[in-house]
């Protein structure tokens, strides 16, 4: 029998976040591909709304079922998401020099923002499993990591290997391991460094080096941070005002519906809008914060702590990026920038937040 508190605990604060970050970034879309005008182009932001409206119904989907089944398949799931993201290095559709997607005919899908998710479900089953954490406990998660980490990287696909990593340590932290543990990690990863230079691709490289020297290159591996710093710094406080961003127009910044869709908005909105765009992202990741601080259970706990140090990463990466103070990897903007696969599978992760949250009176019987 459908239990009613499910729906007087329904978290429309969340939801009602969550729509309002989907229209800026449909109207952005709009904006960045205005100029674009190839067929391709003016269908960006009308496909994005396609996948906003997949994943928005899928949210609501994932919040019908208790999230603990998930405790008995999170081995199967993974497993399952590890072969489709091996399957496209093999069948995958080559794009921007990276082998990444698989394609079905008119979409295309991306295995590895399937991998974010199921990898922070496994992560979760496994240490809300333990009750204290040494160093044996972290070969399996490592190995676990490991897996996808490698055939990402292959792809190449640089900046979604390093969210998976840094979300997993972030896990890491959260659970408290041994200091001592976390020392050989860190040690292992440093020592490890020169091996992760060699495997980079020579565009990943002149990016490091760009980043580190930008004056070497300004109209090779530099020019998409330094037009991306035009183009923030021309929005000034107040910004130019919708569509007329000049930068946006005249098609001077690479990847503008992609990597560097925030700086389209911060060149439209400028600082006041830039500032109110990241205080929405701040105010999801506290709200998904005090979700996890209020689960009764230690596996939602750590499903809701994964899923917003996810949203935090993919948000300070990105901004940092196209601000210039890290390097260009690849990353988006998380439900900002355009991608189907992402948003489908962030609002997915998001309806897992939302069943964590309706679920929590059931502990307090």
């Amino acid at each position: 029998m459908f239990d009613r508190r499910l729906i007087n605990n329904f978290d429309w604060i969340l939801l009602a976040t969550l729509v309002v970050i989907g229209v800026l970034s449909i109207c952005n879309l709009y904006s960045a591909t205005n100029t674009i005008r190839s067929m391709a182009g003016s269908q960006v932001y009308v496909k994005q709304i396609c996948w906003y409206t997949i994943g928005f119904l899928i949210l609501l989907l994932v919040t019908t079922f208790d999230y603990h089944i998930l405790d008995r398949f999170a081995y199967p799931v993974f497993f399952i998401s590890l072969i489709v993201l091996a399957a496209s290095l093999k069948m995958g559709k080559v794009a921007y020099g990276s082998q990444r997607w698989l394609s079905f005919g008119y979409f295309s899908v991306q295995p590895s923002e399937l991998v974010k998710v199921s990898l922070v479900i496994v992560l979760a089953k496994h240490f809300s499993e333990l009750e204290k954490h040494r160093l044996r406990d972290l070969l399996r998660p490592l190995v676990l990591i490991a897996i996808p980490f490698i055939i990402i990287v292959h792809q190449p696909d640089l900046g979604t290997a390093l969210i998976l990593l840094i979300v997993s340590f972030s896990l890491v932290v959260f659970v408290n391991v041994n200091w001592k543990a976390i020392l050989i990690f860190l040690s292992t990863a440093v020592l490890s460094a020169p091996f992760f230079w060699i495997i980079l691709q020579d565009y990943q490289k002149k990016r490091i080096i760009a980043f580190l020297r930008p004056d070497l290159d300004p109209l090779g591996a530099g020019y998409h941070v330094t037009q991306s710093k035009i183009t923030i710094g021309s929005g000034l406080l107040w910004g130019k005002g919708f569509l007329k961003g000049t930068q946006t127009r005249l098609n001077f910044l690479p990847q503008q519906h992609t990597d560097f869709s925030f700086s389209v908005f911060a060149e439209e909105w400028g600082f006041v809008g830039s500032a109110i765009l990241l205080l929405l992202y701040l105010f999801l990741i506290l709200w998904c914060l005090n979700i996890a601080r209020n689960s009764q259970d230690k596996f939602g706990t750590l499903i809701v702590i994964g899923i917003a140090a996810s949203i935090f990463w993919h948000l300070t990466i990105n901004v940092s990026m196209v601000t210039g103070l890290l390097p260009v990897v690849g990353t988006p903007l998380v439900l900002f920038s355009y991608g189907g696969s992402s948003v489908v599978s962030t609002l997915a992760a998001m309806g897992l937040v939302m069943n964590v949250s309706m679920r929590r009176f059931m502990f307090q019987e």
